[in-house]
């Protein structure tokens, strides 16, 4: 699940060190490759929608075979792009694909544990996925050495036929056929219809979906921040954008041993007033002038541990209680987070303030925003929790 889950962080990360390369090579107009990557997520999230009921009807392979192929595809268009609008169009394709990779392994997860094993499942996950965006940005830049930038989507095209081989003989079906419901359009915009009216899912997930939102804007905005406006060459960015993956990584890890005592409750109710207050010190620093490269790494790398903690735990909590449209739930979860990325991910791109205040003010309040729906969320879960207990009584 986790070298699945891993096409996404790999396709957003690996090509960022080639930005202002890409950006020269097809003549783009500023900021025009920043925007292929919130494309990217649009199509990411729009995707899942699909992929979502789609694997609560035709179990959880099906989907994957799908969205791999697509993968793989647009991979090899976006290698032979002549253009910045060619090169738009597959990585739209290329994300449609991907999001495949992103639904399903959390229905495979919620397939087989509890809320506390999935909050588990998830943060050991992370360590899987943290190794993403550790190397991808590493092996892009390598990458640039030898190559040009059209090198790095040749190599996404290898991996994904190499896991559509993996899929075929690696990976069992965890949905039996008596587990799998009927679906078809008016049921599926019944069923989002419902997640969107319940309250606790929503909002939960906007917590998760709103931090994750935060990373993409770091993710956007980084390189033009650290190699534009500090200097940095591709090689350092590269090696100062693993040290915030890493951390996030250790944080989840860290998650996943506190769950073996803790609910995932507990956890996230601390962690989410870390989030605003981490984004608001970076932002305090930017606007008084005293951020340095160091300073500006440690907000950032303190965010990412703070995700880390409120990623898997929020993705668990929101996905509790399901049941037969865990798929439509985990797809719904996972469009309102690249939705909220997205949108994030745009401002990022449209905002440019000369240094880095633009970037740490959108990733401020991206981390308020989250905390904010986070604790509607817990008191929402605890009236409800009131209101069955008062029922049971009755």
């Amino acid at each position: 699940m986790g070298l699945l889950t891993m096409t996404g962080p790999l396709a957003i990360d690996m090509y960022l060190p080639a930005f202002p390369s890409m950006t020269e090579a097809l003549a783009a107009p500023p900021g025009a490759v920043e925007r292929t990557l919130a494309l990217y997520l649009i199509g990411m999230a729009a995707g899942q929608l699909l992929y979502g009921p789609a694997s609560d009807r035709f179990g959880r392979k099906a989907p994957l075979y799908v969205g791999l192929a697509l993968f793989t595809m647009a991979s090899i268009g976006c290698a032979t792009a002549s253009s910045i609008e060619t090169l738009t169009v597959w990585r739209v394709v290329q994300a449609l694909g991907g999001s495949a990779c992103m639904v399903v392994p959390r229905a495979v997860i919620r397939d087989h544990y509890d809320t506390q094993g999935a909050a588990r499942a998830m943060s050991l996950l992370m360590l899987v996925i943290g190794v993403a965006p550790v190397l991808a940005p590493i092996l892009g830049a390598q990458v640039l050495l030898v190559a040009s930038w059209r090198a790095v989507f040749g190599i996404l095209a290898l991996i994904g036929a190499g896991l559509l081989v993996a899929l075929h003989f690696g990976m069992r079906e965890t949905l039996p056929a008596e587990r799998r419901v009927q679906v078809n359009l008016r049921s599926m915009f019944v069923t989002y219809g419902e997640l969107l009216r319940h309250r606790h899912f929503l909002f939960m997930a906007l917590a998760g979906g709103l931090g994750m939102g935060g990373l993409f804007a770091y993710v956007v905005g980084a390189p033009r921040t650290l190699i534009e406006y500090f200097g940095l060459s591709p090689q350092m960015f590269s090696l100062l954008f693993a040290l915030n993956a890493i951390a996030m990584t250790v944080a989840s890890q860290v998650n996943a041993r506190l769950l073996t005592r803790l609910h995932p409750q507990r956890v996230v109710r601390v962690v989410l007033w870390v989030l605003p207050l981490v984004g608001l010190t970076g932002l305090a620093l930017s606007l008084a002038g005293w951020l340095t490269v160091p300073l500006f790494v440690a907000v950032i790398m303190a965010y990412m541990a703070c995700q880390g903690f409120v990623g898997p735990n929020s993705a668990a909590l929101a996905l509790q209680g399901q049941g037969g449209r865990l798929g439509a739930a985990s797809a719904m979860l996972g469009t309102l987070q690249f939705t909220s990325g997205t949108v994030i991910g745009l401002a990022v791109s449209a905002w440019d303030s000369g240094n880095a205040t633009s970037l740490l003010a959108i990733i401020a309040t991206a981390g308020t925003l989250a905390c904010l729906s986070g604790r509607y969320a817990l008191q929402e879960s605890a009236r409800a929790a009131r209101e069955a207990a008062q029922a049971r009584s009755a």
